[in-house]
């Protein structure tokens, strides 16, 4: 673990996939950043899966694009069944991008592209390093950080971001606050190894009276089972998603689950950061923006979140503008979470309907719905992220 600068340009708290994409973004400008991360290695589990159009789109100047498509599994539709009746289909490869379609890539490989593209870029991880103090003045940021022998180092910079994730120790400093709420139902996250009968170039969203579960392939023959449990075992096994997928997935043909490669259990909230900016400390990512996974959202906000900052800091720092042009990234990106939050959170409601009566409506809307073309579209522009090209 090698000391840290004293000085540099930009601080960055988190070495996610959001603080990955920023400290490259400068890193390919020249400007000095600290990337920080409390974590002794980088993600190790698939998490966050999917990378849509307009992230693919913005990534190109980093030249990751390519590399992540090379390593993902493509599919083109994302289909919502009642159990073997389809409700709604929606294509991504007729969308109007280079990319038509969603990327399929566990988390950590997705990290580890970026962190070859940093490193490539001349930059690294400054790990593990955990927050203690931020204190800004006119001038500057002073951060302090731990150390895991305990030693402590202050870095003093031009700006801090926060990319440290819904918890945000950089958050909380700055006294930004975070509004919203938590959902009552727990969810489970596997990625398994079965015998899907399905087609593997679409993602499959089932309702059923017990719930819903959603089914995705992966790269090398893996499945990603995501469903909402009341209580939901901490580590759900081979026996729970087999279940799940009896009682939910499609029952005319049978699913055999072999193996769990690695599931959890997690709540889902739905928050959004009061601001941005608090002086010389910005937000992006998951420190600013939380919400349910229904469209795998997430990380995609939060990476074009990455590349906004990015071009604004460098803009900023190279003495191009004034400092003010900070101001234009909370204007043009909280926006689109607060759609995504918005978003997302009518979707989760509508899968997580329990009544018959409810149900029963849904479906029937869902139905009439997908045979109008212009609805399946706007859904699938919507999730790809297209509507965010004048956000950037």
């Amino acid at each position: 673990m090698n000391p840290l600068p004293e000085t540099t340009d930009v601080v960055i708290v988190g070495a996610g996939p959001t603080g990955l994409t920023l400290a490259g973004v400068l890193a390919e400008r020249g400007v000095s950043f600290v990337l920080l991360d409390r974590l002794t290695e980088g993600a190790n589990t698939s998490r966050a899966a999917v990378i849509h159009a307009r992230t693919l789109e913005v990534l190109e100047d980093l030249r990751v694009t390519d590399r992540l498509r090379a390593r993902g599994h493509v599919v083109a539709t994302f289909t919502v069944r009642d159990r073997d009746r389809t409700l709604a289909s929606i294509r991504f490869d007729r969308l109007p991008t280079r990319y038509p379609y969603t990327l399929m890539l566990p988390q950590q490989v997705t990290e580890a592209v970026l962190l070859e593209r940093l490193r490539e870029l001349g930059g690294t991880v400054s790990r593990p390093y955990a927050v203690q103090r931020v204190r800004q003045d006119a001038d500057g940021v002073s951060v302090t950080a731990g150390a895991a022998s305990g030693a402590t180092q202050t870095i003093r910079a031009r700006y801090l971001v926060g990319a440290d994730g819904m918890h945000s120790t950089v958050r909380e400093q700055a006294g930004i606050g975070f509004s919203g709420d938590t959902y009552a139902q727990s969810f489970v996250l596997a990625d398994v190894q079965m015998r899907w009968p399905l087609d593997d170039a679409e993602v499959l969203l089932f309702f059923s009276p017990d719930g819903l579960v959603v089914v995705a392939p992966l790269p090398a023959g893996r499945h990603r089972v995501v469903a909402t449990m009341d209580d939901a075992p901490e580590y759900p096994g081979v026996a729970d998603i087999q279940e799940l997928l009896d009682t939910r997935g499609p029952s005319a043909h049978p699913t055999h689950v072999d193996r769990v490669v690695w599931s959890s259990r997690f709540r889902l909230h739905h928050r959004l950061a009061d601001r941005y900016r608090a002086g010389r400390i910005l937000l992006a990512g998951d420190a600013a923006h939380t919400h349910s996974p229904a469209g795998g959202q997430g990380m995609n906000t939060g990476i074009q979140d990455a590349v906004a900052l990015g071009r604004r800091l460098i803009a900023v720092i190279s003495g191009a503008v004034a400092d003010s042009h900070l101001d234009d990234y909370e204007r043009v990106r909280r926006p689109v979470a607060q759609r995504v939050v918005a978003f997302t959170d009518r979707m989760t409601r509508m899968a997580t309907l329990r009544t018959v009566r409810g149900r029963a409506m849904r479906n029937g809307v869902l139905a009439t719905m997908g045979r109008v073309p212009l609805v399946p579209r706007l859904l699938a522009t919507e999730l790809a992220g297209l509507r965010n090209r004048a956000y950037l």
